[in-house]
């Protein structure tokens, strides 16, 4: 009997780890895939996380498709929930992408829309139980709009927490990675986007337009002193193309996405079990309410 008092703590939390196993390989982590009464378990079993990748519409140089942004940000959040279950977003591209309005295809909102859009997503989200809600973004072009945003969330109140997808260093992946490399300048869809999506689907890189537009730095704003001006980026890639070196590696691209993907799955674990975000949010707020009293 002693030896069965000790071993059943043990025996049920393996079997409740099999269901939860289990549970993660039956539910679909893609939202738009989930039934209004599977949803409610996918709730439950990301313990309230939701990834939100965002992409963008716009040129992507010569050979890639305009939504390849969103293509390459569901690819790593899909990767990420198979090694980390949360639920994902359906296709967002709203976001902040005047610099290519002077491209065919590219869809530029507002600022007032793009913000709103986020806002009021992220508000529908926390109404059906997803409180702790991770922004991956695909797009150069959203940093600084979606750094403001999870700033902005110190403004006033809310009951769900968002933060922002920082990707580091990767000791496995790195040194791989590199010797990989032969682009010298590698930016918007240059060496390493091109790879991402060839290593997703081979048809989403037009091999017969890879060489046919420039990406070099034309820096036409080198004279200007001590100064920031919204049209830098058209200063430099007038053909919304940075690189020099656009050749596709299958390799390439799925080590990309592998360590981004490897990363976020740690995020999303840590979002799980920790609520430090929220106590100090909840600190931050009640003594923001009356900053002169100790």
């Amino acid at each position: 009997m002693k030896k069965l008092k000790i071993f059943l703590p043990a025996l049920l939390l393996s079997a409740v780890l099999m269901a939860q196993q289990a549970d993660q390989g039956s539910l679909p982590y893609k939202m738009e895939d989930l039934t209004s009464p599977k949803f409610s378990k996918a709730v439950t079993l990301a313990a309230g996380v939701c990834v939100i990748p965002l992409g963008i519409i716009e040129k992507h140089g010569p050979a890639l498709p305009l939504g390849t942004d969103m293509y390459e940000a569901r690819e790593v959040a899909f990767h990420a929930a198979e090694k980390e279950y949360a639920v994902v977003f359906p296709p967002y591209f709203v976001g902040q992408i005047f610099e290519a309005k002077h491209q065919p295809g590219a869809i530029a909102y507002s600022p007032e829309l793009i913000w709103k859009m986020l806002d009021e997503t992220c508000k529908e989200l926390s109404r059906n139980g997803l409180k702790k809600i991770i922004l991956l973004n695909g797009h150069g072009g959203n940093t600084s709009f979606l750094q403001y945003f999870c700033q902005s969330q110190l403004g006033i109140q809310e009951d769900y927490v968002v933060v922002l997808f920082s990707g580091g260093k990767d000791p496995l992946n790195d040194k791989e990675i590199q010797s990989m490399k032969k682009a010298k300048l590698d930016g918007h869809a240059g060496e390493e986007e091109t790879s991402m999506m060839y290593s997703i689907n081979p048809a989403f890189v037009d091999q017969d337009a890879l060489k046919s537009e420039s990406g070099l730095d034309q820096d036409r704003l080198s004279k200007l002193p001590f100064a920031y001006t919204g049209i830098w980026w058209y200063a430099k890639y007038p053909n919304h193309f940075a690189s020099d070196v656009n050749t596709p590696n299958k390799r390439l691209g799925e080590l990309l996405i592998s360590r981004e993907a490897g990363q976020l799955s740690e995020l999303i674990k840590f979002m799980k079990k920790d609520n430090t975000i929220q106590q100090l949010q909840e600190e931050f707020f009640k003594k923001a309410q009356n900053p002169t009293q100790k």
